[in-house]
């Protein structure tokens, strides 16, 4: 689980990368990628756990607009 936890950290970081596709990129669920980054992360890797925090309150300051521009590509047929 460390192991997976870490992996999920170092690809959400570097790719800048959100929980879903984290999860699906993982093969695991969204809950699973939630858990692993913030309650058992943080208890072994404090460095890498405060980085992908960052990232993460990032994707969601921005997920309103993203589901904008969602919507937006639905109604228009992109």
């Amino acid at each position: 689980m460390e192991q997976r936890a870490c992996d999920l950290a170092l690809y959400v970081i570097e790719s800048r990368g959100t929980v879903r596709s984290a999860a699906k990129k993982f093969g695991i669920s969204k809950s699973t990628v939630h858990k692993d980054l913030s309650e058992r992360l943080p208890a072994f890797n404090r460095g890498l756990y405060l980085q992908v925090k960052q990232v993460l309150e990032e994707n969601k300051a921005q997920r309103h607009i993203r589901g904008g521009l969602a919507t937006r590509r639905k109604y228009k047929g992109e």
